[in-house]
């Protein structure tokens, strides 16, 4: 089972995840900015009816995520004692430009591209705890594995609530979904101040515990 503490980091991170992906599909106008199964999707359809500019879109938001993850995990590895400081940085950095170029009047297709480099970045945050991919941008998998939790409990071959750590990640992406799309109503792209401050924050956490570490053991 996952300790209850990194299970609450990954409802949070996923939450925000949700709350930028949210946003970011309200400004593309139907597009993903995590959700990289739908943009291939999307993609492919496009190609075939013709729509090239459908295709140039989602073909840079997969792109972008691709090298966001690149990003994210050449962070993370290259420093287990700083990686996780380095890789939230990077993420509130690109969720904040994503929020200035939109207020300075930058086409909001464009700056959206930023979400998806910061979403491909974000799954290197935490790394997995237990049977329970933690912060993750993306929740098919989970729903999978939760399934499959269920199943084998049932069978008495894991931990018998084991399944529902899976479903609370999942709902950590749907909260963040419902607050983003809610607070986009009231806000605007302004909206996107809230997650880049909890990005900022898991950045400062893994900060202080970094220097809690002895240098010879990080």
């Amino acid at each position: 089972m996952t300790p209850t503490r990194h299970l609450v980091l990954g409802m949070v991170l996923t939450g925000a995840a949700g709350f930028v992906d949210a946003i970011g599909f309200i400004e593309l106008g139907g597009y993903f900015t995590s959700f990289m199964s739908g943009n291939t999707t999307q993609g492919g359809t496009g190609l075939v009816n013709g729509e090239l500019p459908v295709v140039a879109l989602t073909l840079c938001l997969v792109g972008l995520f691709f090298l966001g993850s690149v990003a994210g995990n050449l962070l993370a590895l290259f420093s287990l004692r700083w990686g996780p400081a380095a890789v939230s940085g990077f993420v509130a950095i690109g969720v904040g430009l994503a929020l200035v170029l939109v207020l300075l009047g930058i086409d909001q297709r464009q700056a959206m591209l930023f979400l998806a480099l910061a979403a491909g970045a974000q799954n290197a945050i935490l790394p997995m705890r237990g049977a329970v991919r933690l912060g993750a941008t993306f929740v098919t998998g989970t729903l999978y594995v939760a399934g499959q939790d269920l199943a084998l409990a049932l069978r008495g071959k894991v931990p018998r609530w084991r399944w529902l750590q899976h479903l609370v990640i999942w709902l950590g992406l749907l909260g963040g979904a419902i607050l983003g799309a809610l607070l986009y109503r009231f806000l605007g792209i302004q909206a996107l101040l809230l997650p880049a401050a909890t990005y900022i924050a898991f950045a400062l956490g893994h900060l202080m515990a970094a220097q809690r570490v002895p240098p010879h053991s990080a």
